[in-house]
């Protein structure tokens, strides 16, 4: 009786849970370039797997990840095999490593994460290895692998002895990848040698709310740049081992009951591996050590181990920054909060102090950029967990073919305005879906792309550079109030598109809750579909005369002056380099004209993990803006530049407050007409925790690039114009440039690329104007 009586029970309680709408909604996701009747979402169960916490899994989950042949082992990258792996909830016992293909997202049931269990003779580097060392190198090149995300999982460790060695998850990538919601459980024994997370390489990218409980090591990484924000560590020996970087953003680390929080220390003082970290808004508890450092007045390289800290509070923390001599910052038994503190280089409204160490005056945090408890605003991606599945519709019900070919523009647009009207959430399937005249994206819109779609425009209507027309317009006028949610889905251009503007933000967000844009990208070229390709604009290294079938944007995007409240996180705007869906990898020489603008008078707007690259003019400019935060923004200049140069094929148009070249580079050395990383005009509190500005090449080579060859690929990439109000810059991070700041017209004093000299980059720990 009472067996029955627990049996109805539980019967009634898994009722009452909501079905998590991604297993239950209908897929129609097409690739039209992948074999036919390929699956774009797949369910682990349909494979085979049970998610019992005992059948063994492995074979089934890497079944469903392999069906379609997408791009795996031997694979150098590729668009044109995406998917979604669904795990609902249960426990998945697997004994070797789940091996995501490239372009391939793992999802687990958001209302109730799924668990992957490792057995106690579990083989393989990561519980999930996303790029597997197949022989001594690994698999995909580090810095090409984009376009994946894992998110809604507990990864378990726990029945592996403490002993031996454990990796949750082995994760070298690069831009428009992410992790979201992951738990990683280790033993919590003495001798435990687990790591939750390792990294060794890649140019990332963006995680956020993980949480990492036991271990030797919750995290372990190295690569070029990243944003982290909402991390935990709980009784972890330590919490991050930073191995090497040029530049890391951390924000809402929550530190509980460890040995060591962040281990900056690698290399030792003659030969400092980490460049730099910003660090702020963030909670030690009972951490005898907060942060571990290489740093001393006389480490090399000179700015190597550049540490900024703001806003951070201590409970029982004895030591909260250590050198290799002992305690550089004292810590507390009780409470205490440390405003703001550096080590490194500032240069702060005319102090020049290289290597400095101590107290800093914080950034003055405008209200409209902060909750509550003073911190800045956070949002995580809505995965509308608690929404049932009648609430979404389909845009390939409506009628869109998606197949890059037919003209989807009305399909899609009657799609976007009959959910907006019902009150449901579109779902973009994937597919490709051609746009000949501006898509609208009206107030109180949320859209969700399955596996990236592309909406990709073409035609006439957006090829001509003096009357430039948005491609996607979130808003019909700059001001207009109003709300939107969009995720998951790409904007892009096919063939000549001169006068396309991809995103046109134009609303106005009040109240307590900005609109929100996560992993929505700019994905300009290179890839099947857009006939931007080796075939149509191979590179052309020596060669400065323009192709006119291969000026394919004028803008990524633009924030509008009437636009305010918008929140992004994980927004990549980039043109293409090379061909992702050529083998080689082989480059492409393609032209857009401007980055990001953003005009947006009154703000707020937060830029979490964004990057922007390739584009001709700038990356970023900022023009008469106020209450703008970024968080470790990264560029890279044009390949091809200075053949040609930034003075083509885009003149410079006044209404967009574009650089104009040829007066800005009178008398300036070196390669001067090229792209800025960062442009910042006349605007007031514009907060930068962490910048990446990249130039790499000269005419395709990258030998300007090193402190050997004396950083020569362009002569100037930070420019800070007319009035400057609490503009400021934490740990910015310059390659093969040799005047790291430049403010009206002029080098800032102390910004030489030579006397900031980094790990491989320069860096200014902090710059204010």
């Amino acid at each position: 009786m009472r067996s029955s009586s627990l049996l109805v029970a539980v019967a009634t309680a898994a009722s009452a849970v909501q079905a998590f709408w991604l297993g239950d909604i209908p897929h129609r996701g097409i690739a039209p370039f992948a074999q036919p009747n390929y699956p774009v979402f797949r369910n682990v169960r349909d494979y085979g797997a049970r998610g019992d916490g005992i059948t063994d899994d492995t074979a089934a989950i890497n079944a469903a990840i392999n069906a379609g042949n997408p791009c795996n082992r031997g694979c150098a990258s590729t668009t044109t095999t995406p998917a979604i792996v669904y795990f609902p909830a249960g426990t998945y016992l697997i004994s070797s490593s789940i091996l995501p293909a490239y372009f391939t997202h793992l999802v687990g049931d958001a209302s109730a994460p799924p668990t992957l269990k490792a057995t106690a003779n579990f083989q393989g580097f990561g519980l999930i290895d996303g790029n597997p060392y197949y022989t001594e190198v690994l698999n995909w090149k580090a810095v090409n692998v984009f376009f994946r995300q894992v998110r809604n999982f507990v990864i378990d460790t726990t029945a592996i002895a403490p002993g031996r060695a454990a990796t949750g998850m082995h994760w070298p990538t690069s831009q428009a990848t992410s992790l979201q919601n992951i738990v990683f459980n280790m033993p919590s024994t003495p001798d435990v040698v687990h790591v939750g997370l390792f990294i060794e390489e890649g140019s990332g990218g963006m995680m956020a709310d993980l949480t990492f409980n036991g271990g030797a090591t919750g995290a372990s990484m190295g690569n070029q740049q990243y944003t982290m924000r909402n991390m935990k560590f709980n009784n972890c020996k330590t919490a991050i081992i930073q191995i090497w970087n040029w530049g890391w953003t951390y924000h809402g680390l929550s530190i509980n009951n460890c040995g060591v929080g962040l281990d900056l220390s690698a290399g030792g003082p003659s030969n400092i591996n980490v460049g730099s970290v910003t660090l702020f808004d963030s909670t030690f508890s009972n951490t005898p050590v907060a942060i571990k450092t290489a740093w001393t007045p006389s480490a090399n390289p000179p700015t190597g181990g550049s540490l900024v800290i703001e806003n951070i509070q201590l409970n029982n923390v004895a030591v909260a920054v250590q050198g290799p001599s002992g305690t550089m910052l004292g810590g507390t038994s009780g409470s205490t909060t440390i405003p703001a503190w550096a080590l490194g280089h500032l240069l702060d409204r005319g102090t020049n102090a290289p290597r400095f160490s101590g107290p800093i005056n914080p950034n003055p945090r405008p209200a409209s950029l902060l909750t509550s408890d003073g911190r800045y605003y956070v949002r995580s991606k809505p995965q509308y967990e608690s929404v049932p599945a009648s609430s979404f519709l389909s845009v390939r019900a409506f009628g869109a073919r998606g197949d890059a070919a037919a003209d989807d523009t009305s399909a899609l647009q009657n799609a976007i305005n009959t959910a907006v009207a019902q009150n449901k959430i579109l779902l973009l399937d994937h597919g490709l879906y051609r746009v000949t005249s501006t898509i609208v994206i009206p107030p109180s819109a949320k859209i969700v792309g399955e596996a990236y779609p592309v909406i990709l425009s073409s035609g006439g209507y957006f090829n001509d550079m003096s009357n430039p027309r948005p491609v996607v317009q979130v808003g019909t006028t700059s001001g207009q109030q109003g709300y939107v949610e969009l995720s998951d889905f790409i904007v892009a251009t096919q063939n000549a598109q001169a006068g396309a503007i991809c995103i046109e933000y134009n609303l106005a967000t009040n109240g307590g809750q900005p609109s929100g844009i996560w992993d929505v990208h700019v994905r300009i070229g290179g890839f099947t579909g857009t006939q931007q390709q080796i075939g149509q604009c191979l590179k052309k290294p020596g060669n400065g005369s323009v192709d006119r079938n291969c000026v394919v944007a004028f803008m990524a995007m633009h924030v509008t002056k009437g636009a305010r409240g918008l929140y992004m996180e994980n927004v990549w705007l980039w043109t293409a380099d090379h061909d992702i869906d050529e083998q080689l990898n082989t480059q492409i020489t393609i032209y857009t004209g401007r980055g990001l603008l953003i005009e947006s008078t009154t703000g707020p707007l937060w830029l979490w993990g964004t990057g922007s690259e390739h584009h001709v003019l700038y990356q970023y400019q900022l023009t008469s803006t106020s209450d703008i935060f970024l968080g470790q923004i990264q560029t890279e200049s044009p390949y091809f530049a200075p053949v040609p140069n930034s003075l083509v094929p885009f003149p410079p148009v006044a209404k967009y407050s574009d650089p104009d070249y040829r007066a800005q580079c009178v008398g300036i050395a070196g390669n001067c007409p090229a792209a800025w990383g960062l442009r910042v005009m006349s605007s007031r509190n514009v907060l930068v925790y962490g910048a990446g500005l990249y130039s790499f090449f000269d005419n395709y080579s990258t030998a300007c690039s090193t402190f050997d060859a004396g950083q020569t690929c362009q002569q100037r990439i930070t420019s800070v114009e007319g009035r400057a109000e609490n503009v400021a810059v934490y740990n910015l991070n310059t390659i093969g440039t040799r005047e790291m700041v430049t403010r009206d017209g002029g080098m800032v004093g102390g910004s030489g690329w030579a006397e900031n000299r980094n790990t491989f980059a320069s860096n200014v720990g902090v710059y204010r104007a």
